[in-house]
């Protein structure tokens, strides 16, 4: 009768085994956000609002491109006017790429692709709370911070750099 009783056992062992591995591949596959969990965190992240403060900083990185492009340069009167033409028109389509509503649906194909609704959700409910918050009002000023610690600490970099390249220059005039 024991020896009867062992495939039995052995089958309950292989669905108890089945399963498990079931469960865990259904966990693996953890379930993508909607469009809406993903709006609810583009909301509360305020991804608009950065994308729209971009912006000004593009065009006037643009508009220095254009200026030390016409200052290195001696245009005419005429170019000088197609130049901002270009410029202007270069700026208008920078805007209409980078606009929220052009955007806005490939960040959310991107979220959906890359979080889970559990990981949406969590971040969502982060940012809405008053860390969260905190944290997004002091981000600009964070960024400007670490910027102003990366340059001072790179301009030696550079500097150094510069003397080496000098002295390279006035040893190929030798």
């Amino acid at each position: 009768m024991a020896h009867r009783a062992r495939p039995f056992v052995r089958l309950s062992r292989l669905l108890l085994t089945a399963t498990l591995m079931l469960g865990s591949v259904s966990l693996a596959a953890a379930s993508p956000p909607s469009d809406s969990d993903v709006n609810r965190l583009l909301a509360a992240s305020r991804a608009q609002s950065m994308l729209d403060a971009m912006l000004p900083q593009m065009e006037a990185m643009q508009a220095q491109q254009f200026a030390q492009l016409a200052g290195d340069q001696s245009l005419t009167a005429e170019q000088k006017q197609q130049l901002q033409r270009i410029q202007q028109r270069t700026s208008q389509t920078l805007r209409e790429a980078l606009s929220w509503s052009q955007l806005r649906p490939m960040y959310v194909d991107i979220y959906k692709q890359s979080f889970t609704k559990e990981d949406v959700l969590a971040m969502a409910e982060f940012y809405e709370s008053p860390a969260g918050q905190s944290l997004l009002d002091k981000t600009p000023a964070l960024m400007q911070n670490l910027m102003v610690a990366i340059q001072q600490k790179v301009n030696p970099l550079l500097t150094s750099l510069q003397k080496d390249l000098e002295v390279i220059v006035a040893e190929k005039r030798k």
